[in-house]
Protein backbone atom coordinates (compact mmCIF):
# COMPACT_ATOMS: atom_id res chain seq x y z
CA UNK A 1 0.00 0.00 0.00
CA UNK A 2 1.41 3.35 -0.98
CA UNK A 3 1.83 6.24 1.43
CA UNK A 4 -1.01 8.10 -0.31
CA UNK A 5 -3.35 5.09 0.03
CA UNK A 6 -2.53 4.73 3.73
CA UNK A 7 -3.26 8.41 4.31
CA UNK A 8 -6.55 8.11 2.45
CA UNK A 9 -7.61 5.11 4.57
CA UNK A 10 -6.71 7.00 7.76
CA UNK A 11 -8.73 10.02 6.64
CA UNK A 12 -11.82 7.93 5.82
CA UNK A 13 -11.54 6.09 9.17
CA UNK A 14 -11.22 9.38 11.06
CA UNK A 15 -14.19 10.86 9.18
CA UNK A 16 -16.37 7.83 10.01
CA UNK A 17 -15.33 8.09 13.67
CA UNK A 18 -16.34 11.79 13.75
CA UNK A 19 -19.71 10.96 12.25
CA UNK A 20 -20.32 8.28 14.86
CA UNK A 21 -19.59 10.76 17.63
CA UNK A 22 -21.93 13.46 16.28
CA UNK A 23 -25.13 13.89 18.29
CA UNK A 24 -28.19 12.35 16.66
CA UNK A 25 -29.98 15.66 16.28
CA UNK A 26 -27.11 17.05 14.19
CA UNK A 27 -27.86 14.45 11.51
CA UNK A 28 -31.61 14.52 11.95
CA UNK A 29 -33.70 11.54 13.06
CA UNK A 30 -33.03 8.27 11.25
CA UNK A 31 -36.74 7.49 11.38
CA UNK A 32 -39.93 9.00 12.77
CA UNK A 33 -41.75 5.67 12.80
CA UNK A 34 -41.58 5.23 16.58
CA UNK A 35 -42.85 8.76 17.17
CA UNK A 36 -45.64 8.27 14.65
CA UNK A 37 -46.71 5.02 16.32
CA UNK A 38 -46.59 6.70 19.73
CA UNK A 39 -48.95 9.60 18.87
CA UNK A 40 -51.11 8.61 15.90
CA UNK A 41 -53.89 6.86 17.86
CA UNK A 42 -54.54 10.11 19.75
CA UNK A 43 -55.13 12.02 16.50
CA UNK A 44 -58.69 11.92 15.20
CA UNK A 45 -60.79 12.96 12.24
CA UNK A 46 -63.56 15.49 12.81
CA UNK A 47 -66.76 15.34 10.78
CA UNK A 48 -68.99 18.41 11.14
CA UNK A 49 -72.43 18.42 9.51
CA UNK A 50 -74.42 21.54 8.72
CA UNK A 51 -77.94 22.03 7.49
CA UNK A 52 -78.42 24.21 4.41
CA UNK A 53 -79.73 27.04 6.59
CA UNK A 54 -76.69 26.91 8.88
CA UNK A 55 -74.32 26.77 5.93
CA UNK A 56 -75.88 29.93 4.54
CA UNK A 57 -75.70 31.61 7.93
CA UNK A 58 -72.12 30.74 8.80
CA UNK A 59 -70.62 30.31 5.33
CA UNK A 60 -68.05 27.75 4.25
CA UNK A 61 -65.04 27.32 6.48
CA UNK A 62 -62.88 29.22 4.05
CA UNK A 63 -60.63 31.21 6.31
CA UNK A 64 -62.77 34.35 6.44
CA UNK A 65 -60.39 36.02 8.89
CA UNK A 66 -57.28 35.09 6.91
CA UNK A 67 -55.85 37.71 4.52
CA UNK A 68 -55.61 37.19 0.73
CA UNK A 69 -53.30 34.32 -0.19
CA UNK A 70 -53.88 32.61 3.13
CA UNK A 71 -56.25 29.73 3.81
CA UNK A 72 -57.48 27.54 6.61
CA UNK A 73 -56.89 23.91 5.63
CA UNK A 74 -60.32 22.46 6.41
CA UNK A 75 -63.56 21.49 4.65
CA UNK A 76 -62.06 20.00 1.47
CA UNK A 77 -65.00 18.31 -0.22
CA UNK A 78 -66.95 21.27 -1.63
CA UNK A 79 -63.82 22.29 -3.56
CA UNK A 80 -63.12 18.71 -4.72
CA UNK A 81 -66.69 18.20 -5.94
CA UNK A 82 -66.60 21.50 -7.82
CA UNK A 83 -63.47 20.29 -9.62
CA UNK A 84 -65.10 16.87 -10.30
CA UNK A 85 -68.06 18.43 -12.11
CA UNK A 86 -65.97 21.07 -13.86
CA UNK A 87 -63.76 18.41 -15.46
CA UNK A 88 -66.87 16.79 -16.87
CA UNK A 89 -67.97 19.92 -18.64
CA UNK A 90 -70.35 21.20 -15.98
CA UNK A 91 -70.44 24.61 -14.40
CA UNK A 92 -70.09 23.32 -10.87
CA UNK A 93 -72.08 21.24 -8.45
CA UNK A 94 -75.73 20.62 -9.37
CA UNK A 95 -78.47 22.23 -7.33
CA UNK A 96 -79.40 20.23 -4.26
CA UNK A 97 -82.67 20.24 -2.37
CA UNK A 98 -83.03 23.10 0.08
CA UNK A 99 -82.83 20.77 3.06
CA UNK A 100 -79.60 19.04 2.01
CA UNK A 101 -76.79 18.80 4.54
CA UNK A 102 -73.13 19.57 3.93
CA UNK A 103 -70.19 18.02 5.72
CA UNK A 104 -66.70 19.23 6.42
CA UNK A 105 -63.77 17.15 7.55
CA UNK A 106 -60.91 18.30 9.70
CA UNK A 107 -58.54 16.95 12.31
CA UNK A 108 -58.21 16.97 16.07
CA UNK A 109 -56.45 15.28 18.97
CA UNK A 110 -57.29 13.85 22.38
CA UNK A 111 -55.77 15.58 25.45
CA UNK A 112 -57.69 13.66 28.13
CA UNK A 113 -58.34 9.89 28.12
CA UNK A 114 -61.84 10.64 29.51
CA UNK A 115 -62.78 12.15 26.14
CA UNK A 116 -61.61 15.77 25.70
CA UNK A 117 -60.75 16.53 22.07
CA UNK A 118 -59.20 19.70 20.60
CA UNK A 119 -59.71 21.06 17.09
CA UNK A 120 -60.01 24.38 15.24
CA UNK A 121 -63.11 26.49 15.69
CA UNK A 122 -63.49 26.91 11.94
CA UNK A 123 -63.75 23.11 11.49
CA UNK A 124 -66.91 22.83 13.60
CA UNK A 125 -68.32 26.39 13.51
CA UNK A 126 -72.06 26.40 12.71
CA UNK A 127 -72.33 22.62 12.72
CA UNK A 128 -75.54 20.87 13.83
CA UNK A 129 -73.71 17.63 14.52
CA UNK A 130 -70.05 16.82 15.19
CA UNK A 131 -68.56 13.33 15.07
CA UNK A 132 -65.10 12.24 16.17
CA UNK A 133 -63.66 9.35 14.14
CA UNK A 134 -60.79 7.33 15.61
CA UNK A 135 -58.06 5.29 13.91
CA UNK A 136 -59.83 2.03 14.72
CA UNK A 137 -62.97 3.22 12.91
CA UNK A 138 -64.90 4.05 16.09
CA UNK A 139 -67.26 7.03 15.68
CA UNK A 140 -68.47 9.05 18.67
CA UNK A 141 -70.86 11.95 18.74
CA UNK A 142 -69.19 15.05 20.21
CA UNK A 143 -70.50 17.83 22.42
CA UNK A 144 -68.99 21.29 21.90
CA UNK A 145 -67.86 22.46 25.35
CA UNK A 146 -66.62 25.81 24.13
CA UNK A 147 -64.99 27.54 21.19
CA UNK A 148 -63.05 30.71 20.52
CA UNK A 149 -62.84 32.44 17.17
CA UNK A 150 -59.94 34.73 18.08
CA UNK A 151 -57.35 31.96 18.36
CA UNK A 152 -59.46 29.49 16.32
CA UNK A 153 -59.77 26.68 18.86
CA UNK A 154 -62.66 24.47 19.99
CA UNK A 155 -62.97 21.98 22.85
CA UNK A 156 -65.12 18.87 22.30
CA UNK A 157 -66.23 16.10 24.64
CA UNK A 158 -66.99 12.49 23.69
CA UNK A 159 -68.08 9.62 25.93
CA UNK A 160 -65.89 6.57 25.22
CA UNK A 161 -66.48 3.13 26.66
CA UNK A 162 -62.83 2.88 27.68
CA UNK A 163 -60.00 5.41 28.21
CA UNK A 164 -58.67 6.95 25.03
CA UNK A 165 -55.09 7.33 23.89
CA UNK A 166 -54.12 10.96 24.60
CA UNK A 167 -51.23 13.36 24.08
CA UNK A 168 -49.87 16.23 26.16
CA UNK A 169 -49.00 19.82 25.33
CA UNK A 170 -45.37 20.86 25.31
CA UNK A 171 -43.75 24.26 25.79
CA UNK A 172 -43.89 25.95 22.39
CA UNK A 173 -41.53 28.69 23.58
CA UNK A 174 -38.75 26.09 23.72
CA UNK A 175 -39.12 25.19 20.05
CA UNK A 176 -36.34 26.62 17.92
CA UNK A 177 -36.10 27.43 14.25
CA UNK A 178 -34.68 24.30 12.65
CA UNK A 179 -36.18 21.83 15.14
CA UNK A 180 -37.82 18.75 13.63
CA UNK A 181 -41.63 18.54 13.85
CA UNK A 182 -44.30 16.03 12.89
CA UNK A 183 -47.76 16.98 11.59
CA UNK A 184 -50.52 14.37 11.87
CA UNK A 185 -54.01 14.82 10.44
CA UNK A 186 -56.66 14.11 7.84
CA UNK A 187 -55.63 15.81 4.56
CA UNK A 188 -58.33 15.84 1.87
CA UNK A 189 -60.37 13.39 3.92
CA UNK A 190 -57.91 10.56 3.22
CA UNK A 191 -57.58 9.55 6.85
CA UNK A 192 -54.62 9.58 9.23
CA UNK A 193 -51.52 10.91 7.51
CA UNK A 194 -48.10 11.88 8.84
CA UNK A 195 -45.77 14.53 7.42
CA UNK A 196 -42.46 15.80 8.76
CA UNK A 197 -40.51 19.01 8.49
CA UNK A 198 -38.85 21.66 10.59
CA UNK A 199 -39.84 24.83 12.39
CA UNK A 200 -39.25 27.40 9.65
CA UNK A 201 -40.00 30.50 11.75
CA UNK A 202 -41.58 31.57 15.02
CA UNK A 203 -43.85 34.45 16.04
CA UNK A 204 -45.25 34.84 12.54
CA UNK A 205 -47.89 37.55 12.11
CA UNK A 206 -50.27 36.73 9.24
CA UNK A 207 -52.79 39.47 10.10
CA UNK A 208 -55.56 37.04 11.01
CA UNK A 209 -56.28 38.57 14.41
CA UNK A 210 -54.92 40.41 17.44
CA UNK A 211 -53.10 37.39 18.89
CA UNK A 212 -51.03 36.27 15.89
CA UNK A 213 -47.74 34.56 16.77
CA UNK A 214 -47.82 31.44 14.61
CA UNK A 215 -45.22 28.72 14.27
CA UNK A 216 -44.32 28.41 10.58
CA UNK A 217 -43.39 24.95 9.32
CA UNK A 218 -42.55 23.26 6.02
CA UNK A 219 -44.22 20.01 7.11
CA UNK A 220 -46.97 19.42 4.54
CA UNK A 221 -50.29 20.80 5.75
CA UNK A 222 -53.27 20.58 3.40
CA UNK A 223 -57.04 20.95 3.43
CA UNK A 224 -58.40 18.69 6.14
CA UNK A 225 -55.32 19.09 8.39
CA UNK A 226 -56.99 21.94 10.28
CA UNK A 227 -57.14 21.24 14.00
CA UNK A 228 -54.48 18.56 13.88
CA UNK A 229 -51.43 18.58 16.15
CA UNK A 230 -47.86 19.61 15.42
CA UNK A 231 -45.52 17.44 17.51
CA UNK A 232 -41.94 17.88 18.65
CA UNK A 233 -39.64 14.86 18.75
CA UNK A 234 -40.68 14.15 22.35
CA UNK A 235 -44.26 13.52 21.20
CA UNK A 236 -45.55 16.75 22.76
CA UNK A 237 -48.06 19.00 20.98
CA UNK A 238 -46.39 22.36 20.40
CA UNK A 239 -49.00 23.72 17.98
CA UNK A 240 -52.40 23.30 16.31
CA UNK A 241 -52.21 23.31 12.51
CA UNK A 242 -54.46 26.16 11.44
CA UNK A 243 -53.56 27.93 8.19
CA UNK A 244 -51.56 27.60 4.98
CA UNK A 245 -50.12 30.02 2.47
CA UNK A 246 -50.95 28.62 -0.94
CA UNK A 247 -51.96 30.04 -4.33
CA UNK A 248 -53.11 26.56 -5.39
CA UNK A 249 -54.94 25.41 -2.27
CA UNK A 250 -52.39 22.65 -1.65
CA UNK A 251 -49.21 22.61 0.41
CA UNK A 252 -46.30 24.68 -0.88
CA UNK A 253 -44.27 24.21 2.28
CA UNK A 254 -45.61 27.20 4.20
CA UNK A 255 -47.99 26.16 6.97
CA UNK A 256 -48.89 27.81 10.25
CA UNK A 257 -49.67 26.34 13.66
CA UNK A 258 -51.04 28.19 16.68
CA UNK A 259 -48.48 27.71 19.49
CA UNK A 260 -49.46 25.53 22.43
CA UNK A 261 -48.62 28.33 24.87
CA UNK A 262 -51.20 30.53 23.13
CA UNK A 263 -54.03 28.01 23.09
CA UNK A 264 -53.56 26.30 26.47
CA UNK A 265 -54.91 29.18 28.61
CA UNK A 266 -57.87 29.50 26.23
CA UNK A 267 -58.56 25.75 26.39
CA UNK A 268 -58.43 25.86 30.19
CA UNK A 269 -61.00 28.70 30.23
CA UNK A 270 -63.27 26.93 27.75
CA UNK A 271 -63.19 23.76 29.85
CA UNK A 272 -63.85 25.63 33.08
CA UNK A 273 -66.34 28.27 31.98
CA UNK A 274 -67.47 27.28 28.47
CA UNK A 275 -66.24 30.69 27.27
CA UNK A 276 -63.11 32.83 27.31
CA UNK A 277 -62.32 35.38 30.00
CA UNK A 278 -59.59 37.59 28.65
CA UNK A 279 -58.05 40.62 30.27
CA UNK A 280 -58.99 44.04 28.87
CA UNK A 281 -57.19 47.38 29.07
CA UNK A 282 -59.75 49.46 27.19
CA UNK A 283 -57.32 51.25 24.88
CA UNK A 284 -56.84 51.41 21.13
CA UNK A 285 -53.20 51.11 20.15
CA UNK A 286 -51.02 51.51 17.09
CA UNK A 287 -47.44 50.87 16.05
CA UNK A 288 -44.62 53.25 16.89
CA UNK A 289 -42.58 54.12 13.79
CA UNK A 290 -39.25 55.93 13.64
CA UNK A 291 -40.87 59.32 13.20
CA UNK A 292 -43.19 58.88 16.19
CA UNK A 293 -40.35 57.53 18.34
CA UNK A 294 -38.21 60.59 17.54
CA UNK A 295 -41.05 63.04 18.13
CA UNK A 296 -41.98 61.53 21.51
CA UNK A 297 -38.38 61.19 22.66
CA UNK A 298 -38.48 57.40 23.05
CA UNK A 299 -34.87 56.98 22.04
CA UNK A 300 -35.75 53.84 20.03
CA UNK A 301 -38.72 52.42 18.18
CA UNK A 302 -40.54 50.50 20.90
CA UNK A 303 -43.81 50.18 22.77
CA UNK A 304 -47.49 50.53 21.89
CA UNK A 305 -48.85 54.01 21.23
CA UNK A 306 -52.25 54.67 22.82
CA UNK A 307 -54.45 56.09 20.06
CA UNK A 308 -57.60 56.24 22.18
CA UNK A 309 -58.97 55.38 25.61
CA UNK A 310 -62.40 53.80 26.11
CA UNK A 311 -64.47 56.05 28.38
CA UNK A 312 -65.91 52.97 30.11
CA UNK A 313 -62.70 50.95 30.16
CA UNK A 314 -60.29 50.27 33.04
CA UNK A 315 -57.53 52.52 31.66
CA UNK A 316 -59.61 55.68 31.94
CA UNK A 317 -59.71 55.84 35.77
CA UNK A 318 -56.05 54.80 35.85
CA UNK A 319 -55.16 58.01 34.03
CA UNK A 320 -53.99 56.75 30.63
CA UNK A 321 -54.31 59.22 27.76
CA UNK A 322 -54.07 59.21 24.00
CA UNK A 323 -50.44 59.80 23.09
CA UNK A 324 -49.02 57.70 25.93
CA UNK A 325 -46.62 54.95 24.88
CA UNK A 326 -46.87 51.72 26.88
CA UNK A 327 -43.35 50.26 27.14
CA UNK A 328 -43.91 47.64 29.86
CA UNK A 329 -46.90 45.55 30.92
CA UNK A 330 -46.77 43.65 34.20
CA UNK A 331 -42.96 43.74 34.14
CA UNK A 332 -42.71 42.51 30.54
CA UNK A 333 -41.24 44.79 27.85
CA UNK A 334 -43.41 45.80 24.90
CA UNK A 335 -41.14 45.75 21.87
CA UNK A 336 -43.93 46.39 19.35
CA UNK A 337 -47.64 47.09 19.59
CA UNK A 338 -48.76 43.54 18.74
CA UNK A 339 -47.03 42.25 21.88
CA UNK A 340 -49.50 44.06 24.14
CA UNK A 341 -52.84 42.40 23.20
CA UNK A 342 -51.36 38.92 23.70
CA UNK A 343 -50.04 39.78 27.15
CA UNK A 344 -53.27 41.50 28.22
CA UNK A 345 -55.44 38.63 26.98
CA UNK A 346 -53.38 36.07 28.91
CA UNK A 347 -53.63 38.02 32.19
CA UNK A 348 -56.44 37.20 34.65
CA UNK A 349 -59.43 39.51 34.75
CA UNK A 350 -59.38 41.75 37.83
CA UNK A 351 -55.62 41.68 38.32
CA UNK A 352 -53.91 44.96 39.25
CA UNK A 353 -51.26 45.39 36.59
CA UNK A 354 -48.42 47.89 36.58
CA UNK A 355 -47.81 49.73 33.31
CA UNK A 356 -44.75 51.74 32.43
CA UNK A 357 -45.63 54.54 30.01
CA UNK A 358 -43.75 57.37 28.34
CA UNK A 359 -45.57 60.70 28.39
CA UNK A 360 -43.95 63.94 27.19
CA UNK A 361 -40.60 62.16 27.06
CA UNK A 362 -40.71 60.98 30.68
CA UNK A 363 -41.47 57.56 32.14
CA UNK A 364 -44.45 57.17 34.46
CA UNK A 365 -45.96 54.17 36.22
CA UNK A 366 -49.71 53.51 36.16
CA UNK A 367 -51.68 50.72 37.80
CA UNK A 368 -54.70 49.33 35.98
CA UNK A 369 -57.21 46.78 37.28
CA UNK A 370 -57.89 44.70 34.18
CA UNK A 371 -61.46 44.39 32.95
CA UNK A 372 -62.87 41.55 30.87
CA UNK A 373 -62.91 41.52 27.09
CA UNK A 374 -66.33 40.16 26.12
CA UNK A 375 -66.29 37.57 23.35
CA UNK A 376 -68.99 39.40 21.43
CA UNK A 377 -67.07 42.67 21.40
CA UNK A 378 -65.67 43.47 18.00
CA UNK A 379 -62.97 46.05 17.57
CA UNK A 380 -63.31 48.64 14.84
CA UNK A 381 -59.56 49.23 14.64
CA UNK A 382 -59.31 48.96 10.86
CA UNK A 383 -62.77 50.24 10.08
CA UNK A 384 -62.03 53.65 8.63
CA UNK A 385 -65.45 53.60 6.99
CA UNK A 386 -66.14 53.77 3.28
CA UNK A 387 -66.34 57.37 2.20
CA UNK A 388 -67.99 58.79 -0.86
CA UNK A 389 -65.77 60.63 -3.30
CA UNK A 390 -65.91 64.29 -2.39
CA UNK A 391 -65.68 67.34 -4.55
CA UNK A 392 -62.77 69.44 -3.27
CA UNK A 393 -62.60 71.80 -1.57
CA UNK A 394 -63.35 74.79 0.60
CA UNK A 395 -62.21 78.14 -0.82
CA UNK A 396 -61.25 79.16 2.73
CA UNK A 397 -58.87 76.22 3.05
CA UNK A 398 -55.11 76.42 3.69
CA UNK A 399 -52.32 74.02 2.78
CA UNK A 400 -49.33 72.51 4.56
CA UNK A 401 -47.48 69.15 4.47
CA UNK A 402 -49.53 68.17 1.42
CA UNK A 403 -52.76 68.62 3.38
CA UNK A 404 -55.59 70.97 2.52
CA UNK A 405 -57.14 72.08 5.82
CA UNK A 406 -60.53 73.70 6.45
CA UNK A 407 -62.70 74.65 9.39
CA UNK A 408 -65.32 72.12 10.53
CA UNK A 409 -68.49 73.72 9.18
CA UNK A 410 -71.98 72.20 9.22
CA UNK A 411 -71.87 71.88 5.43
CA UNK A 412 -68.55 70.01 5.48
CA UNK A 413 -69.70 67.80 8.35
CA UNK A 414 -72.67 66.70 6.27
CA UNK A 415 -70.62 66.27 3.11
CA UNK A 416 -67.92 64.16 4.78
CA UNK A 417 -70.39 62.33 7.10
CA UNK A 418 -68.66 63.40 10.32
CA UNK A 419 -70.47 62.49 13.52
CA UNK A 420 -71.64 65.17 15.93
CA UNK A 421 -69.51 63.53 18.64
CA UNK A 422 -66.42 64.91 16.85
CA UNK A 423 -66.50 68.37 18.42
CA UNK A 424 -63.17 69.96 17.53
CA UNK A 425 -60.33 69.75 15.06
CA UNK A 426 -59.46 70.81 11.54
CA UNK A 427 -60.91 68.99 8.53
CA UNK A 428 -58.60 67.52 5.89
CA UNK A 429 -60.39 68.25 2.62
CA UNK A 430 -57.69 67.10 0.18
CA UNK A 431 -54.35 65.28 0.21
CA UNK A 432 -51.56 65.79 -2.34
CA UNK A 433 -51.03 62.32 -3.85
CA UNK A 434 -47.27 63.04 -4.18
CA UNK A 435 -46.87 63.92 -0.50
CA UNK A 436 -45.62 61.99 2.52
CA UNK A 437 -49.11 62.43 3.95
CA UNK A 438 -50.53 60.37 1.07
CA UNK A 439 -47.92 57.66 1.66
CA UNK A 440 -49.03 57.53 5.30
CA UNK A 441 -52.61 57.04 3.99
CA UNK A 442 -54.13 60.27 5.24
CA UNK A 443 -57.30 60.94 3.30
CA UNK A 444 -59.98 63.62 2.81
CA UNK A 445 -62.64 63.52 5.49
CA UNK A 446 -60.24 62.87 8.37
CA UNK A 447 -59.89 65.42 11.16
CA UNK A 448 -56.62 66.82 12.45
CA UNK A 449 -57.04 66.97 16.25
CA UNK A 450 -53.55 67.73 17.57
CA UNK A 451 -50.11 68.86 16.48
CA UNK A 452 -47.39 67.51 18.79
CA UNK A 453 -50.03 66.73 21.42
CA UNK A 454 -51.47 70.28 21.36
CA UNK A 455 -55.11 70.60 20.20
CA UNK A 456 -55.97 72.63 17.10
CA UNK A 457 -59.33 74.00 16.01
CA UNK A 458 -58.42 76.31 13.12
CA UNK A 459 -56.33 75.79 9.95
CA UNK A 460 -54.21 78.86 10.65
CA UNK A 461 -53.50 77.60 14.17
CA UNK A 462 -52.43 74.19 12.85
CA UNK A 463 -50.15 75.76 10.24
CA UNK A 464 -48.58 78.05 12.84
CA UNK A 465 -47.78 75.13 15.13
CA UNK A 466 -46.27 73.09 12.30
CA UNK A 467 -44.14 76.01 11.10
CA UNK A 468 -43.09 76.62 14.71
CA UNK A 469 -41.77 73.07 14.90
CA UNK A 470 -39.72 73.60 11.75
CA UNK A 471 -38.35 76.93 13.01
CA UNK A 472 -37.28 75.30 16.28
CA UNK A 473 -35.28 72.65 14.43
CA UNK A 474 -37.72 69.75 14.79
CA UNK A 475 -37.68 67.22 11.95
CA UNK A 476 -41.14 65.74 12.39
CA UNK A 477 -44.63 66.72 13.50
CA UNK A 478 -46.75 64.24 15.44
CA UNK A 479 -50.34 64.56 14.23
CA UNK A 480 -53.37 63.11 16.01
CA UNK A 481 -55.94 62.34 13.33
CA UNK A 482 -59.48 60.95 13.67
CA UNK A 483 -61.89 59.47 11.15
CA UNK A 484 -65.50 60.62 10.80
CA UNK A 485 -66.57 58.32 13.66
CA UNK A 486 -64.01 59.89 16.03
CA UNK A 487 -61.52 56.98 16.15
CA UNK A 488 -58.07 58.55 16.44
CA UNK A 489 -54.56 57.47 15.50
CA UNK A 490 -51.15 59.15 15.32
CA UNK A 491 -48.98 59.90 12.30
CA UNK A 492 -45.53 61.47 12.18
CA UNK A 493 -44.82 63.64 9.13
CA UNK A 494 -41.52 65.33 8.24
CA UNK A 495 -41.68 69.15 8.43
CA UNK A 496 -38.45 69.82 6.52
Amino acid sequence: MTLLSRRLVCFVTLFQLCLSLMPAYAKGPDSLADLSAQVSDAVVNISATQSADNTAKHGKHDGQNIPPGMGQPGAPFDDLLEEFFRRRGGQGMPEMPHQRKSSSLGSGFVIDPAGIVITNNHVIDGANEVQVIFNDGQKLKAEVIGKDQKVDVAVLRVKPEKPLKSVKFGDSDKSRVGDWVLAVGNPFGLGGSVTAGIVSARNRNIDSGPYDNYIQTDASINKGNSGGPLFNLEGEVIGINTAILSPSGGSVGIGFATPSNTVQPVIDQLQQFGETRRGWLGVRIQNVDDGIAETLGLGATRGALVAGVDDKGPSKPAGLKAGDVITKFDGKPIKESRDLPKLVAATPVGKDVELVIVRSGKEQVKTVKLGRLEDGEKTAANDAGARDKIEPANPASQNILGLELSRLTDELRARFQIKDSVKTGVLITAVDPRSEAAEKRLSPGEILLEVNQEPVSDPAEAIKKIKGLKDSGKKTALLAVANGQGDAHFIALPVE
